[in-house]
């Protein structure tokens, strides 16, 4: 059983995957932020053609015309209008070509063949490799849209949490190494990101930005180092692009309630308008304004949800609830949490508490809440790729 394990290529992987959204390298931010929106996609990968010659000089050789060089989500959005130099123009901002989204850390995407090993596709994550872009077969029935096909045919890639999903699937032959403590196998990262409960949320902006290239989150702890919950890019992601706005004028406490109480508080909208007001960003909150009707509506919410609303913002009841509530955005997301285990959590049991929450990452918190490291999915990765080692 164990030979056999061994002996899967990606191809195994890809059965049932959806073929590949994808933009090419020469749209604005703004098309970009409509196809997010018009797909109804977490992410949307971005594709450079010899045609058009998008950058086609500064990636990797390959024999294709089209090669997909990088991938693009709300939250880099969000992020790049939420820095200073965009908020007082951000239908400028908005204008700029998607390169200055891009990442320009080599590697984060990598076309592979169907038949690469499940060893080799293990192996470039642990290099860095974030989503494998792999050809798929299609029928010749199907209709091929502009949006999905390259060089002829459909992609669709891999991740870390398809990589992992399908290991679990087989974990009993990672026994005994599975039932092992996270802490036991040397696998908590000490090197997280975290920000202060009450800094300004405008601080957290290239920890979210590093969350989002890491496949991470960025805790939010308070003056002792509990963990009272997280801004996580999964949730942001479920957003819109007015949330740079909140970002740029809230404190990270109260940016936590903004997109996680299941509809921002009217006591938030308003504080967020009259920052912007302040600080002369009238064209941010024009934007502010137009492109987020479902934040305005919720000045006419019901008595029930005034009476909800009009309640302070503090911190969660007590160390170690975490918020369980929805994105207030229309493009609904499973609901979002802080997921933590503790130093003596076994692999296997980090492994399902990852992947039932969508997310490639847990925290690591001592009895007390007190927030001490992560575990990620390229942790756990270097763990089972050590024993496929002994394996083979």
């Amino acid at each position: 059983m164990a030979v056999r394990l061994l002996n899967y290529v990606v191809a195994d992987l890809c059965l049932g995957k959806p073929p590949l959204k994808s933009l090419p390298a020469s749209v604005t931010v703004a098309e970009a932020l409509t196809a997010l929106k018009t797909f109804e996609e977490n992410y949307i990968s971005v594709w450079s053609c010899k045609d058009n010659q998008d950058g086609i000089d500064e990636i990797e050789e390959v024999d294709e015309d089209c090669v997909c060089i990088g991938k693009v989500c709300m939250v880099d959005i969000i992020c790049f209008l939420a820095n200073e130099e965009n908020l007082s123009s951000p239908a400028e901002a908005l204008a700029s070509p998607l390169s200055a989204l891009l990442t320009p850390a080599p590697g984060i995407v990598r076309h592979v063949e169907p038949s690469s090993s499940l060893l080799d596709a293990i192996d470039l994550i642990l290099q860095g490799t974030q989503n494998l872009v792999v050809p798929i077969k299609t029928s010749s029935r199907r209709n091929l849209s502009n949006s999905s096909t390259h060089n002829g045919g459909e992609y669709c890639w891999l991740t870390q949490e398809d990589v992992i999903r399908f290991l679990l699937s087989s974990i009993g032959l990672f026994s005994p190494v599975s039932a092992r403590t996270v802490e036991s196998l040397g696998i908590i990262s000490p090197d997280f990101l975290a920000v202060w409960y009450h800094s300004p949320a405008s601080t957290a902006i290239g920890a979210i930005s590093q969350a989002l290239a890491e496949q991470t989150s960025v805790g939010v702890v308070d003056d002792n180092g509990i963990l009272v919950g997280e801004i996580s890019p999964f949730t942001l992601a479920g957003c819109d692009e007015s949330v740079a706005a909140a970002i740029a004028t809230l404190s990270t406490g109260d940016l936590m309630s903004y997109i996680d109480c299941g509809g921002p508080p009217d006591d938030i909208i308003k504080l967020v308008k009259e920052t912007l007001k302040e600080r002369n960003y009238e064209g941010t909150l024009e934007e502010f304004e137009v492109f987020s009707p479902n934040i305005s509506s919720s000045n006419s919410s019901s008595s029930e949800d005034d009476e909800s609303s009009a309640s302070p913002i503090t911190p969660f009841t007590r160390p170690g609830r975490y918020s369980k509530s929805r994105s207030y955005s229309a493009r609904m997301v499973p609901k979002a949490e802080a997921i933590v285990c503790h130093p003596g959590s076994s692999l296997v049991a980090v492994m399902i508490q990852a992947l039932s929450h969508r997310v490639s990452y847990v925290w690591v918190i001592e009895d007390d809440c007190r927030l001490i490291g992560i575990v990620t999915f390229t942790n756990m990765l270097a763990v089972l790729r050590e024993h496929f080692h002994s394996m083979s």
